[in-house]
């Protein structure tokens, strides 16, 4: 069986090592950015920059870069694609069966205001679909949901990046803090609860970032009422079920908390002045397949005729909410579709000091397709279609044309998680957080930023805290600082960092129908990404050197 060990200073400088590391990352988004250039050329340059660097400067050899690469494929196939695919095709499902519009016209009757369906919408239904999934289906569903609305595609795009941000540390079903938990070996409850010690505060002003992104203050202060309530229930939740219960469920219950509390109180409270949307007119679905009216601001329906026009949504969400139940997982989940990669398993050797001692890497392909949040979302769609009367042909139709329409997406898709699959196999993505545990006492803000840095790129904050939990916890103990913080601090850091990494933005970019506008996009949200991960830094400095009493002791 071949063996080969990471080396993680391959150019015998620290500094050069790193440089080099960044390479296909940087070249992912000079193509994108600068040359402007599609997103899948943008991500097959970085992929074969990442490549190129495996084989020649850090020595891989190839048929484990090309496993590492293929492994990714599948990976982001199924796990990221799928989901992106099963989503459009809901809301194509919405739209051709008429109850879109319905849809549409119940959020107007509880308020016409933009700003709060942005609410309504992007942070309360996008948090409760992070808590039950994750994947892209916030950022997809509530993208397509506010484009029906009427809103600009491109504001929407960037908009729901921006609300999918602190729901994420405890998305599908608590999944990001389990893997903290198991790479570190360090109490689940306890992480849990840190982490939910630092990000409400940030939970409470998402809500007024949101809208303050989207108008003026003016405008923002006129629903001030509005934002206090969404943000400060949903921070007070997510507070107290991380830190009293237990952590799957933290995103589920404060979403709905927040969802409700604002439907009562729109039931109560509406702002003095009305800011609508430009144009009300809905646009046409993701793959072209059909249009709705104007939204009729004044038509108003029975309580029957929006259970329906919702449906497609709501069988979606329970499909999700039950796929991520534990024990539908284990009826799903079969170990026989899980498979060692060839050549790569247990191939790949990690070493001191992003370990404790040498440790062969895990490469596992799974291929258990039922058990996705994708196949539930997938299924929920077939089953409204066929309970709101299209035939199974149409289904079909729709379906392969949404297929069609999400072709260079899923090239995309493909050549960015292959990317991120040989840097981490390789060790590139392991140079890039070692340069940051060298900043001594200031460690808490940048490892923090290797949260941040590490969900930019593997994508899911599950990633980053495999990728980086372990060496989080090493270095905080070598530094005399808590390493329950420092691994809280990366799986928070790096929920900031979501809107970012490039399968999000292609996610948003697809669902909003800006394709070929990635990389505005990019550059739109870059800002508030940094702005909001200084923050999480400035919140961990603040535990690990003046309020030390407030982190949990294991």
């Amino acid at each position: 069986m071949m063996s080969w060990s990471q080396d993680y200073d391959p150019l015998h400088a620290w500094y050069i090592s790193t440089l080099v590391s960044a390479l296909p990352v940087v070249t992912l988004f000079f193509v994108l950015v600068v040359l402007r250039a599609r997103v899948w050329i943008a991500a097959l340059a970085g992929f074969l920059m990442a490549v190129v660097l495996a084989l020649i400067v850090f020595g891989m050899p190839a048929p484990l870069v090309a496993a590492a690469g293929g492994l990714g494929v599948i990976f982001g196939l199924l796990r990221i694609a799928w989901v992106i695919v099963a989503s459009i095709f809901l809301y194509n499902i919405a739209v051709e069966t008429g109850q879109f519009q319905v849809m549409k016209e119940s959020i107007a009757a509880l308020s016409t205001d933009r700003r709060l369906q942005l609410i309504l919408i992007a942070f309360c239904f996008g948090a409760f679909l992070e808590g039950t999934g994750g994947g892209g289906a916030p950022v997809a569903i509530a993208g397509s949901f506010l484009i029906g609305l009427g809103f600009d595609p491109f504001e929407a795009a960037t908009l729901c990046l921006l609300a999918n941000t602190a729901p994420v540390a405890w998305g599908g079903v608590g999944n990001p803090i389990r893997t903290l938990a198991t790479v570190t070996g360090l109490p689940e409850p306890a992480l849990s609860a840190m982490t939910g010690r630092i990000l409400p505060p940030l939970s409470a002003i998402l809500p007024l970032w949101l809208v303050r992104t989207m108008a003026g203050w003016r405008e923002t202060f006129e629903v001030w009422p509005a934002l206090a309530v969404s943000g400060l229930s949903f921070a007070t939740v997510q507070f107290y079920w991380s830190n009293y219960q237990e952590s799957g469920l933290v995103d589920i219950i404060a979403a709905l908390v927040s969802l409700l509390a604002m439907v009562a109180f729109l039931k109560l409270w509406h702002p003095k002045t009305t800011l609508e949307n430009r144009d009300d007119s809905a646009t046409s679905s993701p793959s072209n397949a059909g249009g709705s009216d104007r939204v009729d601001t004044t038509r108003r329906h029975s309580f029957w005729a929006i259970l329906k026009g919702w449906s497609p949504f709501l069988l979606a969400s329970v499909f999700i909410f039950l796929w991520a139940r534990p024990e539908l997982g284990r009826v799903l989940t079969s170990n026989r579709l899980k498979q060692p990669m060839p050549v790569l398993h247990r191939a790949v050797v990690r070493v001191p000091p992003v370990v404790p001692e040498p440790a062969p890497e895990d490469a596992i392909a799974d291929l258990n397709f039922l058990a996705l949040p994708g196949t539930a979302v997938f299924l929920g769609a077939a089953i409204a279609a066929l309970v709101l009367g299209m035939s199974p042909a149409r289904i079909a139709r729709t379906f392969g044309h949404t297929l069609v329409h999400l072709t260079p997406s899923l090239l995309a898709i493909s050549f960015m998680v292959g990317l991120a699959y040989v840097t981490r196999y390789s060790g590139m993505d392991t140079v890039l957080g070692l340069s940051l545990t060298r900043t001594g006492p200031a460690f808490p803000f940048f490892g923090t930023l290797l949260g941040w840095l590490g969900v930019a790129l593997t994508g899911t904050d599950a990633g980053s805290n495999a990728l980086f939990g372990n060496l989080q916890k090493v270095t905080a103990e070598r530094l005399g600082i808590s390493p329950i913080l420092m691994a809280s601090a990366n799986s928070s850091g790096g929920v900031m960092g979501k809107m970012i990494d490039a399968q999000s933005i292609v996610v948003s970019s697809t669902a909003t129908q800006q394709v070929g506008n990635e990389a505005a996009i990019f550059q739109f949200v870059l800002k508030h990404s940094v702005i909001l991960a200084c923050l999480v830094g400035g919140i961990v400095m603040l535990y690990a050197f003046v309020l030390p009493g407030v982190i949990p002791v294991p």
